[in-house]
């Protein structure tokens, strides 16, 4: 299922003993572009803290109820690493918090997911972590942060990241929503991470290898779109581009070695 970061921004989110609060924004990398954290809204429950929710946390995704459940106690959400709201997501900050709750760190390994590009919820498949085994260092971004970066093509300035659609079986960001009006009113355009050439974060400018003629010219998107596979089908072969989904099935592991006893 593909759904916009500002449509999940205010879904319920409840523990196995009660809600905790509400969705407010997502810490990805920039690496992988994959949430990494959903920010939970808790109002008055936990003042002066972060709560962040894995992915590895996540049960249902509910887009009728507009809940998702949490595979976790409040008890264990309350007792588990501190982050102060006015610091940054340290490494050390999550291998604290990955620690505590047992998950694989996803930064030990090739994939998204560390060894595979999909969330492995069985314990069986999951490959103990090491320090030699840690490949890549994440920076995290906050969506709220990221929205209003401009989308510079390969000719001009074309319009500003507005949003992101976010896959809700692996939690990449599969595309950013760009507005449009400045250049072309009325008109938004999907472009994928994976066509981006590089970020100022600087400068809060994200450059595409792309003419702003083929951007334009891209299949419509607005609020009523509905992302099928066969639109966005259409949306790579203008582009271009390979389907990410090819990369999902070539790369995603047969089995996985078990962690050792």
């Amino acid at each position: 299922m593909l759904i916009k970061a500002t449509t999940l921004k205010g879904y319920k989110l409840d523990s196995l003993d009660g809600e905790i609060g509400q969705v407010d924004e997502f810490y990805f990398d920039d690496q992988h572009w994959a949430i990494r954290y959903l920010v939970a809204n808790a109002g008055n429950w936990l003042t002066g803290r972060l709560v962040l929710i894995s992915p590895y946390a996540l049960k249902s995704v509910d887009s009728k109820t507009k809940h998702i459940g949490i595979g976790l106690s409040q008890q264990q959400i309350e007792e588990s690493p501190s982050l102060n709201s006015h610091k940054p997501v340290s490494r050390q900050f999550e291998e604290a918090y990955y620690g505590y709750y047992g998950w694989p760190m996803y930064w030990a390994g090739p994939y998204m997911w560390g060894y595979s590009p999909y969330i492995e919820r069985d314990r069986e498949l999951w490959i103990a972590s090491s320090e030699e085994q840690i490949g890549w260092d994440p920076h995290l971004r906050s969506t709220n942060d990221v929205s209003g970066h401009h989308l510079q093509a390969t000719d001009g300035d074309i319009g500003h990241v507005e949003d992101f659609i976010i896959d809700a079986e692996t939690w990449a960001i599969r595309y950013l929503v760009i507005a449009t009006q400045n250049w072309w009113p009325g008109k938004k355009v999907l472009v994928s991470p994976r066509w981006i050439e590089r970020i100022s974060w600087d400068d809060s400018t994200v450059f595409i290898n792309l003419p702003r003629e083929t951007i334009k010219h891209s299949p419509a998107y607005n609020e009523d779109t509905i992302l099928d596979r066969e639109y966005e089908l259409r949306l790579h072969q203008h582009y271009e581009r390979p389907a990410y989904w090819d990369d999902l099935l070539r790369d995603k592991p047969a089995s996985l070695p078990k962690n050792p006893k």
